[in-house]
């Protein structure tokens, strides 16, 4: 296999932020995948699976290991079931369904992760969730082992999937939708919800923290605690939607952690809820 070294990890994540890797490497099909993941395990090489680079935000002094960058973008479709690479945009899965006339997935819309990501986070939004929709998981175990696992053999909660306590990769997905002729309207009124309401202009990873216990949600608890605009560094929480912290300027992995604890404490003592993050920080090593 072919490892490039030293590539920035800020030139492959939506953060804009992050060090050089020791190693990396793009997959495009589920045998290259198995045959890196097999490599690191023989060579008891650290990795990280990368999709779309968001919810991730890497150290300033990169990673000492692999990471694989998994760029597996096949969408099978027949009738209602796609069969769709873990690589694939998740927003544009629901949009592409959407527009197709199936629903299941318009929540998918603008949320700016991959199918991989997806399925890994149980991403949610709109009252719907991936794990609603999905039927099976491929996936490729640190030995390098395809296994196909249907949805009964999975365990999901919110923002959670089994696979968070796994070693290997998602490579694919299968999703069961049905026809609607509604899916498409919902899809577009999702979609022009979120980009007046989400900082999407500007470079972050997503949402910074889970909804707090009972679902009350974390930007409303970060608003009410003044915080809006408040920033460390080159990183601010943001104007528009107060659960993004934004790479306002060359920021460090070191200013949004120290932001994201600063909002921490601050809605702890203001309101009570003490908040979690969701945004995963990858160490060096």
């Amino acid at each position: 296999m072919q490892f490039e070294e030293g590539r920035l990890l800020k030139q492959v994540t939506t953060f804009g932020i992050g060090g050089p890797a020791k190693y990396f490497i793009e997959v495009q099909t589920i045998p290259q995948l198995q045959e890196a993941l097999a490599h690191c395990h023989q060579q008891k090489l650290r990795y990280f699976i990368l999709g779309k680079g968001s919810n991730t935000l890497f150290s300033d002094s990169g990673f000492e290991g692999l990471v694989i960058l998994n760029k597996i973008l096949f969408c099978e479709q027949k009738e209602g079931e796609f069969y769709v690479g873990a690589g694939y945009s998740f927003s544009l899965l629901g949009t592409q369904t959407a527009r197709k006339g199936y629903e299941g997935l318009e929540f998918a819309s603008g949320i700016p992760g991959s199918v991989g990501g997806a399925v890994y986070m149980n991403a949610g939004a709109n009252g719907g969730e991936t794990f609603h929709a999905l039927t099976e998981v491929t996936f490729v175990n640190e030995r390098g082992d395809v296994n196909v696992i249907p949805k009964d053999k999975l365990t999901w909660g919110y923002r959670f999937s089994c696979f968070q306590n796994q070693q290997g990769a998602i490579a694919a997905a299968r999703f069961q939708l049905t026809p609607s002729s509604e899916a498409r309207a919902r899809q577009l009124g999702i979609i022009d919800y979120r980009t007046k309401t989400q900082p999407y202009g500007d470079s972050s990873a997503g949402c910074v923290f889970r909804n707090a216990h009972g679902g009350v949600s974390a930007g409303e608890l970060i608003e009410r605690s003044g915080l809006k605009g408040f920033s460390i560094g080159g990183a601010e929480v943001s104007h528009l939607h107060a659960n993004f912290i934004v790479n306002r300027s060359d920021a460090t992995a070191q200013d949004v952690i120290a932001l994201a604890s600063h909002v921490k404490k601050t809605v702890s003592e203001k309101t009570g809820y003490d908040l979690e993050m969701e945004i995963k920080v990858i160490p060096y090593s």
